[in-house]
């Protein structure tokens, strides 16, 4: 129930308009931008930075979600920017760690750049996030697990919401870009930052997330495949093809013989 002050939310709007914030190093608004996503309620403090008109100097790119609709089929709560809040309070109730809420919200700045004559689809924005998240990330000095983490999420996230339609090979594809073989750390972060995205919609914030399930049993399998026989085995110039095949049937043995 926490509420600012009218005159000290007035003092603030004033020193956003004279230009205050522009004189704030990049350390310390990534200082402070951390200690507000690992907050118990992070969406509070976006709100705030909204209603001192300070969000579009921080950060632009999400400020430009807002007001951006998106199917009602799949998002009730329609606006794009009520959207990353949402997904942003699903993760911090989950209690994850700083790079995951980083990448929750960061994961769809590329619908504030959708043309208006293509609403309420954001068709393409994964991609156009990834230049935006990229530029955040240089702009603040963002630490390196973190920008990873949100550039993965980024390119990415729609895969995992669709993780049952996909292909084996698809499925491989997903678990490289996220370098799931050397570091499974890293896939599941992505999973959960996947899975607060899939949670911050109204009517969805209890939602399953089998998502996981079906990415970790890929892995698994994947992971059986003996690479180190496979490269004996194969001439040098052929091993990452025969390893790559190799990983994909294995992958397209585990879905067919899956629990139900």
């Amino acid at each position: 129930d926490f509420r600012v002050a009218d005159e000290t939310l007035s003092l603030l709007r004033q020193m956003t308009a004279e230009g205050m914030l522009d004189e704030l190093s990049p350390e310390r608004v990534w200082r402070e931008l951390s200690r507000a996503l690992l907050s118990e309620h992070p969406q509070s403090f976006f709100e705030l930075l909204r209603e001192c008109a300070a969000l579009a100097v921080v950060l632009p790119e999400l400020e430009a979600q807002f007001g951006k609709p998106q199917p009602p089929r799949y998002h009730p709560e329609i606006d794009s920017g009520l959207h990353t809040l949402m997904a942003l309070q699903a993760a911090a109730r989950e209690k994850r760690s700083l790079a995951v809420r980083f990448a929750v919200l960061c994961h769809d700045f590329g619908k504030g750049t959708t043309p208006e004559e293509m609403l309420p689809s954001h068709r393409g924005h994964e991609q156009r996030g990834l230049p935006l998240v990229s530029a955040v990330c240089e702009r603040l000095r963002v630490p390196k697990d973190c920008r990873a983490l949100a550039e993965l999420v980024c390119v990415w996230h729609l895969h995992s919401h669709r993780a049952a339609e996909l292909r084996p090979e698809t499925l491989l594809k997903v678990l490289q870009a996220a370098d799931a073989f050397r570091r499974p750390a890293q896939l599941e972060s992505f999973l959960q930052a996947c899975q607060a995205d899939a949670q911050g919609r109204t009517g969805f914030e209890d939602c399953d997330y089998p998502q996981v399930g079906i990415f970790r049993r890929a892995l698994d399998a994947a992971a059986t495949v003996d690479a180190a026989a496979i490269a004996k085995a194969t001439p040098p110039a052929k091993i990452a093809e025969a390893l790559r095949r190799a990983r994909v049937q294995a992958i397209a043995a585990s879905h067919t013989t899956r629990p139900s």
